[in-house]
């Protein structure tokens, strides 16, 4: 089918005028957002007509604007600030059941034209060299506008606010003795696009991100030790009203005495213990030892170069049958949570955000797809549609199956993290993400944090330091004995997910309640031989 432009071309006739002149630029009104631009709707028709024209049996374009804003301070001073803005057109193309994409930053009739030529040519050129014919689940029409729930755009707010709230926080750290060091940021991003495809969907979607990244460090009076507490806020799918609730003077200063803290804890004695794990901490194990696990293309092997591929392969033997976890463990994968950094209306394909088991009564039950490789499975899982798991993070970027949110459900009982603490003996209850080390097959790991508490007879005595604790995958999440109730669950997440070659990032959210975790090794990292 050929679409008919003139079913989506609602503008003035001024600016449909100006889209029709060949050669044109398009340049999007600072007043409006980008994705409602009728002329960005023009050009991706257009590339969509030539390549039908060429044979393609189906395509896809995307028209963005991606933009970027960092700010960053040390102590008293701003260190950094940095605007980015990209705008333009990719396409991609399934020529005789084969792959081609090409991308423009020009936006204009003629180069929309001509990167629907190089992708079909592509495909073509890919054809030759043989391979499996590619096939993709049916998705049905969409002609729909989503936005993220932000209330205030990050861009509205004079740099001079954004600056002023960082160095106040700054101050308010630096007040606490032992703190000499403390830096600050905030990182937006606004994603602008247009999708359209042959299927006969045109998708107008914009999404914000908002991050404030903290760093504070205390230093020993003699200089002999130092001791940092980042990880203080997590990135959300939200907008500036999100860091004027979460980037507060009196959580600064809670944060820098946590740091200072750190100076005077106890060495861990290395052995076994009970783990009682926050939502800031767990959410990066999940993504870890959860989210990478289950893409089916790093289980199948596609991923291998990158980052390794999956122990929850293959296919035919762990779905329905690989125990994850204990019976009341249940993981959904979503890109529909609001406030989530993977939410979406629609997914890089057109398909609309989907919500699905991962992990049900701790059995693995499904993967991640997208629509190529969704049949790939469909016979075991008896799923025949794409779970929405199509990404790319440029216009200029091929998308490909990335993670959605994944996340662990809540437990019946309403149970809080003081509750996981008061049942504990002997333990450590773990805040907030540090370093992490994962093998290729996602198997077996390790994994640090922010803040250790120790736990003697259910209560927190203090803090320990050097802690870091080991497990593999499975046997992990079989020693989960407890785990918080809805009232505990919290989003967590990254702005930086790797992966693919040439790399791509994508921003993703991890959700959970508190969880305990029985008899888990832990090592001292700060032993010298």
């Amino acid at each position: 089918m050929t679409l008919d432009r003139r079913e989506f071309l609602t503008s003035s006739s001024a600016a449909i005028a100006a889209a029709s002149v060949i050669g044109a630029p398009m340049r999007p009104a600072s007043s409006q957002s980008f994705a409602a631009d009728p002329m960005a709707k023009e050009l991706a028709l257009l590339a969509l007509d030539e390549a039908r024209r060429l044979g393609a049996e189906y395509a896809d374009v995307r028209v963005g604007r991606y933009r970027n804003q960092f700010i960053s301070t040390r102590e008293r001073q701003v260190t950094n600030v940095t605007d980015t803005d990209s705008l333009g057109l990719g396409i991609r193309t399934l020529v005789a059941g084969t792959w081609g994409f090409a991308a423009t930053k020009t936006l204009s009739r003629d180069a929309a034209v001509q990167a629907a030529r190089e992708a079909a040519a592509i495909s073509r050129a890919n054809h030759a060299v043989g391979g499996t014919a590619v096939r993709l689940a049916p998705a049905a029409q969409q002609v729909a506008t989503w936005q993220s729930p932000a209330v205030i755009d990050p861009w509205d707010v004079a740099i001079e606010d954004k600056v002023g709230l960082l160095l106040r926080v700054n101050e308010e750290c630096l007040q606490v003795p032992a703190v000499q060091f403390v830096s600050s940021g905030m990182f937006f991003v606004k994603e602008e696009k247009v999708f359209a495809n042959t299927d006969g969907s045109v998708i107008e979607q914009t999404v914000i991100r908002s991050w404030t990244p903290m760093q504070i460090t205390a230093m020993a009076p003699d200089r002999s030790d130092f001791q940092s507490r980042g990880s203080t806020v997590m990135p959300m799918g939200l907008g500036y009203e999100y860091v004027r609730e979460s980037l507060t003077p009196d959580r600064a200063r809670h944060w820098a005495e946590e740091a200072a803290a750190k100076l005077a804890a106890k060495a861990v004695e290395a052995g076994e213990y009970d783990l009682v794990l926050a939502p800031s901490h767990l959410w990066l194990t999940i993504h870890e030892s959860i989210g990478h696990p289950t893409e089916l293309d790093r289980a199948l092997g596609f991923e291998a170069n990158y980052a390794g591929t999956s122990f929850v392969a293959p296919p035919d033997r762990v779905l329905h049958n690989l125990k994850y976890g204990p019976e009341f463990m249940n993981v959904r994968a979503d890109r529909r949570q609001a406030g989530s950094l993977a939410a979406i209306g629609y997914d890089d394909e057109g398909v609309p955000a989907d919500e699905w088991s991962i992990v049900r009564d701790g059995i693995f039950v499904d993967y991640q797809t997208t629509r190529e490789q969704v049949g790939w499975i469909s016979e075991i899982t008896g799923v025949e549609r794409s779970h929405g798991c199509s990404h790319a993070d440029s216009w200029s970027s091929e998308q490909f199956q990335r993670m959605p949110n994944v996340s662990l459900l809540p437990g019946r009982e309403d149970l809080s993290v003081a509750d996981l603490i008061a049942a504990t003996e002997r333990g450590i209850y773990i805040v907030g993400d540090g370093s992490f080390s994962i093998d290729q097959q996602r198997y077996n790991f390790q994994f640090g944090g922010q803040v250790f508490h120790e736990i003697r007879d259910g209560k927190v005595v203090g803090q320990l330091r050097d802690v870091a604790y080991q497990a593999r995958t499975p046997d992990f999440w079989n020693a989960m004995d407890m785990i918080g109730g809805p009232q505990s669950y919290e989003l967590g997440g990254s702005f930086f997910d790797g992966k693919g070659q040439p790399g791509q990032v994508n921003a993703v959210s991890h959700g959970c309640p508190p969880a305990r975790f029985r008899r888990i090794n832990v090592i001292n990292t700060g032993r010298r031989s």
